[in-house]
């Protein structure tokens, strides 16, 4: 089975507090034995380059498995960062 990686993009005002905490473990619950590598959050950002995303900033990713591109992005459709302004990036990796 592919994996795919989930990069979190948040909003540059985004806090984690105890009430997002519960989103971020139902996200991940959600995904359950596809997930890989939970991954890390990313609380210092830089870019390189022409990276233009005008309303978001790196936000972490996680390694999950799915069947194809589309199971993927579906899996992805769960993540808190878009009940609050944010978004997810999902790529196959090469094996």
């Amino acid at each position: 089975m592919p994996t795919y990686i989930l990069v979190y993009r948040r909003p540059p005002t985004y806090v984690p507090t105890p009430d997002t905490t519960p989103h971020w473990q139902a996200f991940l619950a959600a995904i359950g034995d596809r997930l890989v590598d939970r991954g890390l959050a990313v609380f210092s950002e830089t870019t390189e380059g022409d990276c233009s995303p005008d309303s978001t900033v790196l936000g972490g990713y996680s390694l999950i498995e799915a069947e194809d591109l589309a199971a993927a992005r579906e899996l992805a459709r769960g993540c808190p960062h878009l009940l609050w302004g944010g978004g997810v990036e999902v790529g196959e990796l090469s094996s």
